[in-house]
C-alpha cells in the first residue's frame, strides 16, 4: 500500500481524543510534538485518570502518579490537558461520554480530531476495551457536534472536518517525524515512567519501542522515522 504524505499545513486547532495516560505517547505524540512547533494549538481530552491500569498500585495513587507522568508528556509535547472522570477499564460508548466528547468538541473549536485504533484487534494483539469504546464515542460525537438538535446544553454546533487514527491497520497517509519531533516523542513516553516500569523487565524502552512505531513506515516512504495514519474526512 503506498501512503501518501499528510498535508498538515492547514492545520489550527487538534483535539486529541484517547480513554487513558499514555495513549498518545504510544506514536502520536510525535506528530504533536512537529504541530505545535508550527503553531498549531493542540489539547488532550482523556476519558480517565488509567487509574486501574498498574495492578500493583491502588486506585487513588495511581491516578495521582499517572496524572502527574501524563501533565509532564504533554509539556513535553506543548498541549493542553483535560481529563475526563469516566471510570479506567468500565467506558462505554454511551450518551453520557459521547455528550462530553461533544462538549469539549464545541469548546475547543477544533479542525481536526485525533484518537487511535479502536478496531477489535490491533498491531499489537486484542485491543483494550476503552480503546475500542472511546473510538466509536470520539466518532459519534464527531458528528454529534455538528448536529444542532443533540446535547444543547454542551454548547453550540461545530464542525470538525478530519479524523486522524493513529496505530490504524490500514494507514493511508504517513506523518514524518524525523528528527526533533521523534526525540520528543520518545521524551513524552519516557515521562510515563512508572507505568512503563511496571510492565515488566522485558518491555521495550520507549526509544526501542518509538523505533518499533516509526522505523518501518520511515524506511518505507523514504525517511528516518514516519506515523503510519489514517485520515477521514467528516
Amino acid at each position: 500500500m503506498t501512503l501518501n504524505q499528510f498535508d498538515d499545513t492547514g492545520l489550527g486547532r487538534v483535539l486529541c481524543v484517547v480513554a487513558h495516560p499514555d495513549d498518545m505517547e504510544y506514536g502520536g505524540s510525535a506528530c504533536i510534538a512537529k504541530w505545535t512547533k508550527q503553531g498549531v494549538h493542540v489539547r488532550y481530552v482523556l476519558l480517565s485518570a488509567g487509574e486501574a491500569g498498574i495492578r500493583t498500585i491502588a486506585p487513588e495513587k495511581c491516578k495521582r502518579i499517572r496524572l502527574a507522568e501524563q501533565e509532564e508528556a504533554c509539556r513535553i509535547v506543548g498541549a493542553e490537558l483535560t481529563v475526563l472522570d469516566f471510570p479506567d477499564g468500565l467506558i462505554e460508548p454511551t450518551h453520557e461520554v459521547r455528550e462530553a466528547i461533544t462538549s469539549e468538541i464545541r469548546d475547543f473549536h477544533p479542525d481536526t480530531v485525533v484518537t487511535i485504533n479502536f478496531d477489535f484487534q490491533a498491531r499489537w494483539g486484542l485491543n483494550h476495551v476503552d480503546h475500542r469504546a472511546c473510538g466509536i464515542a470520539t466518532v459519534d460525537a464527531i458528528r454529534d457536534a455538528d448536529n444542532p438538535w443533540i446535547f444543547h446544553g454542551a454548547g453550540e454546533p461545530w464542525k470538525v472536518h478530519q479524523l486522524l487514527v493513529t496505530g490504524a491497520d490500514n494507514p493511508t497517509h504517513y506523518v514524518d517525524v524525523s528528527g526533533e519531533p521523534f526525540e520528543a516523542g520518545v521524551e513524552s513516553l519516557a515521562a510515563h515512567r512508572v507505568y512503563l516500569d511496571n510492565l515488566g523487565d522485558d518491555y521495550p524502552n520507549a526509544r526501542e519501542l518509538f523505533d518499533q512505531f516509526t522505523a518501518g513506515t520511515g524506511t518505507e516512504v523514504g525517511v528516518a522515522n514516519a506515523l503510519a495514519i489514517r485520515v477521514y474526512d467528516m
